[in-house]
Order: C-alpha cells, then sequence, then structure tokens
C-alpha cells in the first residue's frame, strides 16, 4: 500500500508533462504529439531509416528494387516498410496499370517522412560536418 500514493503521484506527473507537450502543436495540429513521436521513434531503426532515406534521394520504388539496393531480406525489408507506413512516412501506392517491368506497387516518402528525414537526423549530421569544418582538423 505505501507504494500506491507514490505511482499515482507519478501517474499524475506524467499526464500534466504530457499534456505540457501538447501545446507545443499548433492549435489545430492534424496529428498528435505522440504520433510524432511515433514517426521519430521510427527512423531511429537503422533499416528504416536507409529504407527512408533512400526514398528520399531516388524517389518512388517497388518492394523488389529496394530490397535489390539496400540489400536487405524480403520479410525484414517488408516488416520494416509496414513500420513506416503506419507511422505515415512512407506511403504503398498502386498503379491502375503496370510500369515496364509489370510492377504495380511502389513505395514512396510522404512529405511528412522527407520533412522528418531532412530536419531530423540529416540535419543533424549537415551541422557536425560544418563544426568539424570550422573547428577540426
Amino acid at each position: 500500500m505505501s507504494h500506491q500514493p507514490a505511482r499515482m503521484a507519478e501517474t499524475d506527473r506524467s499526464a500534466r508533462e504530457y499534456e505540457d507537450l501538447e501545446a507545443l502543436l499548433p492549435e489545430h495540429s492534424l496529428l498528435s504529439f505522440e504520433q510524432y513521436l511515433d514517426m521519430q521513434r521510427s527512423i531511429g531503426n537503422e533499416t528504416r531509416f536507409r529504407i527512408l532515406n533512400y526514398l528520399v534521394e531516388e524517389g518512388s520504388r517497388s518492394a523488389s528494387e529496394l530490397r535489390e539496393a539496400l540489400d536487405v531480406e524480403s520479410n525484414t525489408l517488408h516488416y520494416h516498410l509496414d513500420q513506416l507506413v503506419e507511422v505515415g512516412l512512407v506511403e504503398n501506392r498502386k498503379r491502375k496499370e503496370p510500369d515496364t517491368e509489370g510492377l504495380y506497387s511502389y513505395y514512396r516518402a510522404t512529405s511528412l517522412g522527407e520533412g522528418i528525414l531532412t530536419h531530423g537526423v540529416r540535419e543533424l549530421l549537415r551541422e557536425e560536418w560544418e563544426l568539424l569544418d570550422a573547428y577540426g582538423e
């Protein structure tokens, strides 16, 4: 019983902190703070980061093209693609007509995916290069 008040206080504090973080969003935000965190967590995985980065750099690709380019097993690739699609960083599009290779389905980065990549990890990497150029050896 002595642990219950501490646990309740911790829950109350967590709820207040979460409410404070929601205040960071625009008044009519389309996404919740938790959804933004889900996106950020998603690209914290190296394979998902590589997939998203490739799609941003190279444009829309089929799963077989991604598998070949990134040297990732098919089941692993699809697992990570599903995660990226689920959080809204990548979309799976279907063509009405097959392309020259007979492919109907392809993946592409969403604008949110490109934005999170460009203004997240890539920006940190760019800043590190700038610091190394300015102060490094």
